[in-house]
């Protein structure tokens, strides 16, 4: 009972991050507020991939993961002693949890949106959720900094990075929407030409162009079922997946105790997976378009949600097939290293 009493006070200050993110968002999700800039419900955001609530709920699975993966190597560095550290870590807790009061019910989003409107932001009925997403980077980093150390900051570093990096897409987007931001819009010519590729070799009439307004290519496909035309821009093109893909990769890779070629392997492979899936992507929405017409619902169901899935669904669980293949690997290295060892010859007895 002398050693179960403390491991439980441990466990107890180590799970509270994950529980400090978790609990809001499932509260947020009952209690469904409306959203005060778009006038729908906020239930409605956690069922949206792009501009939507569902990325933080991959955000809460990393987390998790990172727990289950890590357990043992998470170590406290707080205590008794240090109460300012100790009643900072308490604050800190509490405010994933202000912050969601603060933005749907009493008026933070509503500023947020004045702001960004006031400064010419094209998007800004959607820039309060795109800020969510930077605030909460920030509070998990100082929440896993607080009780761990450094140390907590690289080990939770890539659900940091990623519900962050989810925060910069989006306002990149409302800032510079359209394809104007240039950078990611590089490879979405090469991106469109192979869904283009796909959507011939199907047997549909296939005819690219650039939508003279915007500048963004063009692909108009004719079937039997109907035609559909959309122009494509980076987020269509599935240019946020390539970049969630390489900060999730590198993140956990390094991390790894395997050789810089396998390293390199592992990540090409999962780059170029993540490439094609969203070439499917794209030639997905146009198969759709045609069969239920381009401002369908089925459109903008698959475009918002189902589609972005595809590729977050790929990310989010190519490092777990990493390690089972280092298990398997492993496993079998070990299991013929035995087997040679047992059919060497014995040395013969000189007598």
């Amino acid at each position: 009972m002398l050693t179960f009493f403390p491991k439980i006070k441990e466990h107890s200050i180590k799970l509270p991050p994950l529980i400090a993110f978790a609990t809001p968002l499932i509260l947020l999700y009952f209690l469904n507020p409306m959203d005060q800039n778009l006038n729908v419900s906020v239930q409605r955001s956690f069922q949206l991939m792009w501009k939507g609530r569902t990325f933080e709920l991959f955000f809460i699975w990393l987390v998790a993961l990172e727990y289950i993966l890590s357990w043992e190597n998470i170590k406290l560095k707080i205590n008794k002693q240090n109460k300012l550290r100790l009643f900072a870590y308490a604050i800190t807790l509490c405010l994933p949890t202000l912050y969601l009061l603060l933005e749907n019910y009493f008026g933070l989003s509503i500023t947020i949106l004045t702001w960004t409107a006031q400064n010419g932001i094209t998007f800004p009925k959607l820039m309060p959720l795109g800020v969510e997403y930077l605030v909460f980077s920030l509070l998990f980093s100082a929440m896993v900094f607080l009780p761990f150390g450094k140390k907590g900051l690289t080990g939770f570093a890539l659900p940091s990075l990623f519900v962050g990096l989810i925060g910069v897409i989006y306002t990149i987007d409302n800032v510079f929407p359209y394809g104007q931001f240039t950078p990611f819009q590089i490879l979405v010519p090469t991106t469109a030409a192979l869904a283009a590729g796909i959507l011939g070799l199907m047997g549909n009439t296939v005819l690219m162009g650039t939508d003279l307004s915007t500048s963004m290519p063009t692909i108009q496909v004719t079937s039997q079922s109907g035609t559909a035309k959309y122009a494509i821009a980076w987020p269509c093109a599935g240019i946020e997946s390539l970049l969630i893909f390489t900060a999730v990769a590198l993140l956990f890779l390094n991390r790894m105790s395997i050789s810089r070629r396998a390293k390199v392997g592992y990540f090409a492979f999962g780059a170029a997976i993540t490439y094609f899936i969203n070439i499917l992507r794209i030639a997905s929405i146009f198969t759709i378009g045609m069969q239920f017409g381009v401002d369908s619902s089925q459109v903008e169901a698959f475009h918002s949600y189902y589609g972005p899935l595809y590729g977050v669904a790929w990310i989010i669980s190519y490092p777990l097939l990493i390690l089972a293949i280092q298990f398997g690997w492993q496993k079998y290295r070990n299991g013929k290293a035995s087997k040679v060892k047992i059919l060497q010859p014995t040395q013969l007895n000189p007598v």
